[in-house]
């Protein structure tokens, strides 16, 4: 019987090697990649096609979420269980959005983190308990028609890299060579960013990204 194979994305090498060992604990599952940002997530889950990618919210040049995102739709035979320390409603809702099928708290790893890869492998849902009341709180509020929709929401998938990007410290010539656009192309991107979501420089950028978990 072909092993269970596994993408692991987390920024911390010390994280990833933890989660390494409790997964290999199953003779028949194996990590086949480990990497430390988004970008390489996709590249990884592209090429060697897992049947689950657990990811952490929280890593550079593509957040986890947005990888989320990519892996999905470029990879549909892909499962993907994110792994935060956040809980709000704020990062579920945005996990689910972008097509993950499982979210689980890093304090809940163990035992736990078996239950996750195997749910999602097998197509089923899967969130730690803390999760779970989270989501009942925001559907009960949602129903009330009491949540506003996020402004972050309307960003495209190509200003939320740019947006990570410039949150990370990128100016707009190292952010127009890593995407291979132009300058101005940039600049046009972050105009209509700043618009979007109603701020008006690079440091309320900065603290947005940072209170929506893109950045830390």
């Amino acid at each position: 019987m072909p092993k269970l194979t596994i993408l692991l994305g987390d920024d911390h090498a010390l994280v990833r090697q933890g989660l390494r060992r409790i997964l290999e604990e199953r003779p028949d599952w194996q990590v086949v990649a480990e990497v430390g940002d988004g970008r390489e997530a996709v590249r990884c889950a592209v090429e060697l096609k897992p049947h689950v990618a657990v990811l952490d919210v929280g890593m550079p040049l593509l957040n986890g979420i947005d990888a989320t995102q990519q892996i999905v739709r470029k990879v549909p035979e892909t499962r993907v269980l994110i792994l935060s320390m956040h809980s709000d409603e704020g990062y579920v809702s945005r996990a689910l959005q972008a097509g993950a099928t499982g979210y689980m708290l890093k304090d809940s790893v163990g035992e736990d983190l078996w239950k996750g890869v195997e749910s999602v492998a097998a197509g089923h849902a899967y969130f730690t308990p803390a999760v779970t009341g989270v989501m009942l709180d925001d559907y009960v509020r949602r129903v009330g028609g009491s949540i506003a929709v996020d402004r972050f929401e309307t960003l495209s998938p190509r200003e939320r890299e740019i947006f990570q990007l410039i949150a990370e410290g990128r100016t707009n010539k190292d952010v127009a060579q890593f995407l291979e656009i132009s300058p101005a192309t940039v600049e046009t991107h972050r105009a209509r960013i700043l618009q979007k979501l109603e701020i008006h420089n690079t440091a309320e950028l900065v603290l947005y990204a940072v209170r929506h978990g893109v950045v830390s």
